[in-house]
């Protein structure tokens, strides 16, 4: 059975991990410069697609991304300490694919000059 909002709704007491809960998969790097970003990073940005970019390349291409055209916000850090059962770095381990830009940077600077004056709600 997924877990869904309804089925965690229907469950007593908090969320236990299961085989199939799915986590953000942290992936390694920023897409536009190829910086490391550790799963502790605190400079690390997604779009509700995963994309990952740095604070300075999200700077660069105005709050939006190349890809989807959203906005980015800080990307969650992981527990390194595992509190509860399964939920940790060591037990849910960061992506180690390496993700680049699927646009070329003129392309994706016209892309964002188009959207960065719409607020990301609005997009």
């Amino acid at each position: 059975m997924a877990l869904t909002v309804r089925s965690l709704a229907l469950r007593p007491g908090p969320p236990r991990p299961t085989l199939d809960m799915v986590a953000l998969e942290l992936r390694p790097n920023c897409e536009m410069c190829d910086a490391d970003l550790a799963p502790n990073s605190q400079v690390a940005r997604i779009c509700t697609y995963e994309c990952t970019f740095c604070a300075d390349c999200v700077d660069v291409l105005q709050n939006v991304c190349p890809n989807c055209g959203g906005g980015f916000a800080p990307r969650p850090i992981r527990p390194a300490n595992e509190w509860r059962a399964g939920l940790s770095v060591a037990s849910q381990p960061p992506g180690t694919i390496r993700h680049f830009l699927s646009y070329p940077r003129d392309e994706i600077a016209e892309f964002s000059a188009r959207l960065a004056g719409i607020d990301p709600a609005d997009r």
